[in-house]
């Protein structure tokens, strides 16, 4: 049975990103991403990580799709409905496609090879998923962490300065 709970996640997640970068109309789009982050959310959910499933929902299908409905009514879309679905870059799209399919091979030969790291199913039960993700966070990735937020910080502040010189 868990089999085919992970499968149709698995298929749901699948189709469902595939429904949104196909669509024309970007509301389409938001409300496909916004099933696909409840998938991923359920998936969560199916692996043990109650947090990441509670961030997921709340961060992603909350705040993020807001923002995103909020950046699409800002748009002028029926300018964006009369545009061309594609662009013609399948010169490139082609070396990327390829490169993201050899990552998947390799990931998956490392699946089937058992890989296990520190943080397998025994670790985590001596401590919660939270704070063993905390500690982990916190702990080995502290320098990306607080890069990225600078780097958010900035793009906000870019945001706010662009917004006020459009208004002057």
């Amino acid at each position: 049975m868990q089999y085919i709970f992970f499968a149709y996640l698995s298929v749901a997640i699948i189709g469902l990103s595939i429904f949104i970068i196909t669509r024309k109309n970007p509301v389409h789009s938001v409300l496909g991403m916004l099933f696909m982050f409840i998938h991923v959310g359920a998936l969560y959910l199916f692996l043990n990580a109650e947090f990441l499933a509670a961030v997921q929902v709340i961060v992603y299908a909350g705040a993020i799709l807001v923002l995103f409905l909020f950046a699409i009514m800002i748009l002028n879309i029926k300018e964006e409905l009369q545009t061309e679905l594609f662009i013609g870059s399948w010169v490139m799209a082609i070396p990327v496609v390829m490169g993201l399919l050899i990552m998947l091979f390799l990931g998956l030969r490392a699946v089937k090879a058992g890989y296990t790291g520190l943080h397998n199913i025994d670790y985590i039960k001596t401590m919660t998923h939270t704070k063993a993700f905390g500690k982990e966070l916190f702990a080995n990735y502290l320098l990306p962490f607080e890069v990225i937020s600078v780097i958010l910080l900035v793009a906000i502040v870019g945001a706010i300065v662009l917004a006020k010189r459009r208004l002057r």
